[in-house]
């Protein structure tokens, strides 16, 4: 497993002090290789730490760093990652204009780069965006349309991120029970992979959660949870059978 491969499953599993240890070995060792595919990788893992820590200031430096690194090798591909960054500390900050404007600069790199995968994502975070921009038609439109590219192309590392967006829906339309269960749906889809959520994902399902707390009450909410955890998250439409 090269080091790529590594430092992503190490973030996907949680473990940030690793991903912060590997990523720091891996900068000196690409700026004296003159690696800049691998300083990029590194100083975007950095990011990442950062941002799940809540530092979004420092999640936005380091992702700039990681951006000038692949700007000076004059291979795109590179920008690829560092963006997709930067578009999510628009989000997490409540930009939501700029932030629809980065992801929209996003899909269209990772189309011109053939990243059919990269486009589904950012699509997901481009919904979102329509989401809390009022633009539920959007939101709702896009959702649908990555759901069933996700399960159409078996993208298995994807499918939490699929009942994270439809508990997310749920919430802005009012549903509250249906996104207690699409939260259990969502937990049990990750635990399956043995991964924790990506941290702007993190925080929308926490807001859902918390806002069907609020409406629901503790206790119907853990029994329309625990209804949820029952769910096959692998089943397109496991959220109908709820």
């Amino acid at each position: 497993m090269d080091f790529s491969e590594s430092v992503r499953s190490a973030f996907r599993r949680g473990e940030s002090d690793a991903v912060v240890r590997m990523s720091e070995a891996e900068i000196e060792r690409a700026r004296a290789a003159g690696d800049p595919a691998g300083e990029v990788e590194a100083r975007y893992s950095l990011a990442r730490v950062a941002i799940r820590g809540g530092d979004l200031r420092g999640g936005e430096a380091k992702a700039r760093e990681a951006l000038e690194v692949a700007l000076r090798s004059g291979d795109r591909g590179l920008e690829e990652r560092p963006r997709h960054v930067l578009a999510a500390v628009a989000r997490m900050s409540g930009d939501l204009l700029r932030a629809r404007d980065l992801y929209r600069e996003s899909i269209a790199l990772n189309e011109a780069l053939g990243r059919p995968k990269m486009v589904n994502t950012e699509n997901h975070n481009l919904a979102f965006c329509e989401l809390g921009l009022g633009d539920l038609d959007v939101a709702r439109k896009l959702f649908a349309e990555g759901r069933e590219q996700v399960f159409r192309n078996g993208w298995a590392d994807l499918v939490p991120y699929v009942w994270v967006a439809g508990a997310a829906l749920a919430s802005a339309e009012g549903d509250h029970a249906r996104a207690a269960r699409l939260t259990g749906v969502a937990e049990v889809a990750f635990a399956s992979l043995g991964q924790v959520p990506d941290p702007d994902d993190a925080a929308d399902l926490a807001k859902a959660r918390a806002a069907a707390i609020e409406a629901l009450g503790q206790a119907a909410f853990d029994g329309e949870h625990a209804r949820g955890r029952l769910l096959d998250p692998r089943a397109e439409f496991a959220d109908d059978r709820a």
